[in-house]
C-alpha cells in the first residue's frame, strides 16, 4: 500500500476501541433479560442494582461467544483471563465500579482485514488487535425527558459486552470506517452480536492524534460512543482538522474524551480523559479466574462456519470472481447465502455477482433494506438471469421484468417476459431482412464504416436495435451485421 497520505503536512494515527452487545438472553453476571425496549428499570435484577449480599455468576454463553470471537480473527484464547473491578461514580453505575477485564484478557491479539480503495486500485489492509475483553455495560442516563433533572435507567446494566481494542493502525478517516464495517460484518457473521447500531449493540470509540511524518505519536482524544458510519467518518475528519488548528496555533493537545454531534458535526470536550491508574483496577474478589479448557476451544473452533475471507477465497478459486466481487458477496452471511442459491439456480456466478452489487443492492439501500427483506428471492433472481443467459432476454428487458417482480407482481419470470412481449429477436432470417433494410437505408454510415471510422458501425447496431423495437439479440446483430458489412 502506498504510504499514509499526509494532511496540511500531518500523518494522521487512528485507533478503535468496539463493544459489541453480546447475543445472550440473559445478562453477563446475572439471569435478568437483555431484550431492548423494555420499560425502564423492569429488566435489573438484585445482582444488576448491587444489592447487599448478591454475588455475580459468569455467563457461560457469553465466553462461548468471545472464543468464537477469538479464534475468527487469529488470536490467542487465555486458557486463564481474570475479571477486574474498574472503579468510577456515575449515577448509572449503581455499584460503583464495572466488572471489566483488565491486565490479563480473555481474548490476545488477532488481526482484521478489509478492501480499500487506494486510487484506481483496490488494496487489502490489516489492523492487528490488541485485545478484545469480557465486561459488562452501565445503565443509561436520561435527560430528555425531565425538566433539569436526570432520569437513570439500569435496564442495561449488566449486558454483556466484548470490547474489541485495535492498535493505533489506521490513518485516515476511511480506514477506520472499513475497519469498523470489516467488524460490524464479522460479529454478525459469527452470530455473537446484532449488530443493531441504532440500539446500541454496536458502538465505537476512536482515539484519533496528529503528528508530522517520524515523530513520536501525538496526544490522542478520545471520541467516544459513535453508533453510524457516517458519522464516524465525520466525526474524525472534524478531530483531525482540529488538532492541527490546535498545533498551528502553537497550542498543546490535552488528552480528553470527546462527544460528537451530529447537528453541527463537530467535536467537544466532555472530560480529560482519564489514564488507567484513576480507576484503581483491582481482581474482583467475588470472581474466581476464568478458566478455559484446550477441549472446549476446539469445540467451538468445530462450531464455526466458513468464515468471510475463506469464502471470498473460494468464490475466486472456484467460481471466478474477481477479488473485489467476492469481497462483496461476503458482506454478510445472508448475502453470501443469496449469492450461493442463485448460481446455483443458473450457473452464471459474475452475472449473479453483478445484480446483486447492481440493482439488487440499489433497491436495498434506497429502501433502507437489507438483503433478507428483498421482494426478489435467490430462486427468482437465478431464473431471471437464466433467462439473459440463454438469450431470452436482453439486460434492458431484464430490467423491465425486475421492476416488476420488485413491485409486487405476481407473475413467474417466463410470464412476464412473455405478457410484456419482452423476447429478444433470434430468427436469422428476420433479423437478416432487418439488417439488409437498415443498410439500404443509411449508405453513408456503411462508406464510414468501410472507410475506418468504427462509430459508424455503433450507428448501424443501433439502427437495427430502433427497426427491431429493442428486441434482437445484440451479439447476433453484431455478428451478422459484421458478415455483411466485411
Amino acid at each position: 500500500m502506498n504510504p499514509p497520505a499526509l494532511i496540511r503536512g500531518y500523518e494522521v494515527v487512528i485507533g478503535l476501541e468496539t463493544h459489541a452487545q453480546l447475543s445472550t438472553a440473559s445478562k453477563i453476571f446475572s439471569g435478568a433479560s437483555t431484550a431492548f425496549g423494555a420499560a425502564p428499570n423492569t429488566q435489573a435484577c438484585a445482582v444488576d442494582l448491587a444489592l447487599p449480599g448478591t454475588l455475580p455468576v459468569m455467563n457461560r454463553a457469553a465466553v462461548e461467544r468471545a472464543i468464537r470471537f477469538g479464534l475468527a480473527v487469529g488470536a490467542k484464547v487465555a486458557p486463564v483471563s481474570v475479571f477486574a473491578r474498574k472503579n468510577y461514580f456515575y449515577p448509572d453505575l449503581p455499584k460503583g465500579y464495572q466488572i471489566s477485564q483488565y491486565e490479563t484478557p480473555v481474548v490476545q491479539g488477532g488481526s482484521v482485514s478489509f478492501l480499500l480503495a487506494d486510487g484506481e486500485k483496490t488494496l487489502r489492509k490489516t489492523v492487528q488487535l490488541t485485545r478484545a475483553h469480557l465486561e459488562e455495560d452501565a445503565g443509561k442516563s436520561l435527560h430528555e425527558d425531565y425538566a433539569g433533572q436526570t432520569g437513570i435507567d439500569l435496564n442495561r446494566a449488566g449486558t454483556p459486552l466484548l470490547e474489541i481494542v485495535t492498535e493505533p493502525d489506521m490513518r485516515s478517516s476511511a480506514e477506520a470506517v472499513e475497519y469498523a464495517r470489516a467488524l460490524h460484518a464479522l460479529v454478525m457473521w459469527l452470530g455473537i452480536c446484532d449488530g443493531n447500531m441504532q440500539e446500541g449493540s454496536f458502538r465505537c470509540d476512536a482515539n484519533v492524534s496528529v503528528r508530522r511524518p517520524g515523530a513520536p505519536f501525538g496526544t490522542r482524544r478520545e471520541i467516544k460512543n459513535l453508533n453510524s458510519f457516517r458519522f464516524m467518518q465525520q466525526a474524525i475528519d472534524y478531530e483531525i482538522q482540529w488538532q492541527i488548528d490546535q498545533l498551528e496555533d502553537g497550542l498543546a493537545i490535552q488528552q480528553a474524551t470527546v462527544l460528537f454531534n451530529p447537528d453541527t458535526g463537530e467535536t467537544r470536550a466532555m472530560r480529560t480523559k482519564e489514564d488507567a491508574h484513576d480507576y484503581r483496577y483491582f481482581p474482583d474478589p467475588d470472581l474466581p479466574p476464568l478458566v478455559i479448557a484446550p477441549a472446549w476451544v476446539e469445540q467451538v473452533r468445530a462450531s464455526l462456519p466458513e468464515l468471510p475471507a475463506a469464502m471470498a477465497q473460494r468464490f475466486q478459486d472456484v467460481d471466478g470472481l474477481p477479488a473485489y466481487d467476492a469481497a462483496m458477496m461476503t458482506q454478510s452471511l445472508p448475502l453470501a447465502r443469496v449469492y450461493e442459491a442463485a448460481r446455483d439456480g443458473c450457473k452464471q456466478p459474475k452475472l449473479v455477482a453483478n445484480w446483486l452489487m447492481g440493482e439488487v443492492s440499489k433497491r436495498l439501500n434506497a429502501e433502507g433494506k437489507g438483503i433478507e427483506a428483498s421482494p426478489v428471492g435467490a430462486a427468482t433472481l437465478a431464473a431471471l438471469i437464466g433467462r439473459i443467459a440463454d438469450g431470452t432476454i436482453s439486460h434492458n428487458a431484464a430490467r423491465q421484468v425486475f421492476d416488476a417482480l420488485w413491485s409486487g407482481e405476481a407473475a413467474s419470470v417466463d410470464a412476464l417476459i412473455e405478457a410484456k412481449g419482452l423476447k429478444q429477436m433470434s430468427d436469422s432470417g428476420a433479423l437478416e431482412a432487418i439488417i439488409d433494410a437498415v443498410l439500404a437505408d443509411n449508405q453513408k454510415s456503411v462508406d464510414e464504416y468501410r472507410a475506418g471510422k468504427d462509430k459508424a458501425f455503433n450507428a448501424l447496431v443501433g439502427q437495427v436495435m430502433k427497426a427491431s423495437k429493442g428486441k434482437a439479440n445484440p451479439g447476433q446483430v453484431n455478428a451478422l451485421l459484421k458478415a455483411r458489412l466485411g
